[in-house]
């Protein structure tokens, strides 16, 4: 993860006017504007953003922000400039960086900082990134976040009317599709920015149980076993076990090509048989 500041080189007194965060191997940016940030010092199209009361500016437009200030995908002769550069391929990122983050349009550049010197209220926020998302029956998700908290609710109370989320909410593979987005600032079925709900509507819609991230976590660890578990279990060898599989005596909550995994309980349970 690299994090940059963004300041102004006509502001004298070098005030931060937001954090840029890019999380390197999914190459995704995210913007964190101050609380006190005001629309009038803030880059135009953050400030657009800033209005609608957000303060975590979401992927899709911190990255359109990167995008007008480095050369274009579609620049002619874009080939002969990135070998100029000593660039083998377009990277937002590496030409952002070349130029501290600088163009023609306005006065803004980045400084870089380590994640110790993040301010306080951007440490406060990340409390509730989500740590995990889980899909439960009847379209409902139950999400673990950073503050150690869980909360359940129905994806229909969080999207509302909102038509993009139709797909999402009348076919069941899709919805157990969820993920946790890069970085922990919300959920989202795939890579558009319309199928992502963000952390802090999570965290406000969502109904807390009286369960917490670490119990829940716990809790999946102790209850879930791999084959080589399961035969030690059961006291015979994996071949047994994949046998049971194969045979519809046992049910793997998960596999893969190189591995299962089981219910402790079910386990236990073909034990008494």
């Amino acid at each position: 993860m690299k994090i940059f500041v963004i300041r102004n080189e006509e502001d004298k007194t070098r005030k931060n006017l937001a954090y840029l965060i890019y999380y390197e191997k999914d190459k995704r940016f995210y913007i964190e504007l101050p609380d006190d940030a005001d629309i009038w010092e803030t880059p135009l199209i953050l400030s657009s953003r800033l209005k609608r009361g957000e303060k975590t500016i979401n992927a899709y437009w911190s990255k359109i922000w990167v995008q007008q200030r480095i050369i274009p995908q579609d620049r002619q002769n874009l080939g002969r400039i990135l070998k100029d550069n000593g660039l083998d391929s377009y990277d937002e990122f590496k030409l952002l960086a070349m130029t501290d983050g600088r163009c023609a349009q306005d006065y803004y550049y980045l400084t870089p900082i380590s994640e110790k010197n993040l301010p306080a209220y951007i440490i406060k926020r990340n409390t509730i990134k989500v740590k995990d998302v889980f899909p439960l029956k009847n379209y409902t998700l139950l999400i673990s976040f950073y503050d150690d908290s869980v909360r359940k609710c129905k994806l229909e109370d969080l999207v509302g009317s909102d038509r993009h989320f139709a797909p999402v909410l009348n076919n069941e593979k899709i919805f157990r599709s969820v993920k946790v987005e890069t970085g922990g600032y919300g959920i989202c079925w795939g890579e558009s920015e319309s199928l992502c709900i963000p952390r802090e509507t999570l965290h406000k819609a969502g109904k807390k149980i009286p369960l917490t991230s670490s119990e829940l976590q716990s809790m999946i660890s102790d209850h879930i076993i791999d084959s080589a578990q399961a035969a030690e279990e059961l006291g015979c060898s994996k071949q047994n076990i994949d046998d049971l599989v194969r045979r519809g005596k046992l049910t793997a909550v998960k596999e893969g090509q190189r591995y299962r995994l089981f219910m402790k309980s079910d386990i236990e349970q073909r034990r008494w048989k």
